[in-house]
């Protein structure tokens, strides 16, 4: 009997072993159902924005009058804005942060 049959066999008598492949294999299947539902779900809000977008151009139409889109326009600066303001706010504080987890150096005392 060679090395990797004899293993083999030790592994189909050692109920401990079998019993643990078990209870992993049905772990392993739960979260591939795990997996399988969150894509699922995933792919329902792309489909929900897909939807969204779709309505979306179609209510905006070529030749539109500029008076038509001028509320729309105001909304997309506004929240250009918007996004403008917290992107700044970011990266003053990323920068806050960095600036605390530096360690501490005293700086050396002049010389009389």
């Amino acid at each position: 009997m060679s090395k990797k049959e004899s293993s083999v066999s030790g592994v189909e008598s050692n109920p401990v072993i079998i019993r643990q492949l078990i209870e992993n294999n049905i772990a392993l299947q739960k979260k591939t159902t795990d997996l399988l539902v969150g894509m699922n779900t995933l792919t329902k809000k792309v489909s929900g924005l897909v939807d969204l977008f779709e309505g979306a151009a179609k209510r905006i139409r070529p030749g539109m009058e500029e008076e038509e889109l001028k509320p729309l326009l105001e909304k997309l600066d506004m929240l250009t804005d918007q996004n403008k303001t917290i992107a700044r706010g970011l990266v003053l504080l990323e920068e806050y942060i960095r600036e605390k987890r530096k360690p501490f150096s005293p700086k050396p005392l002049p010389e009389f």
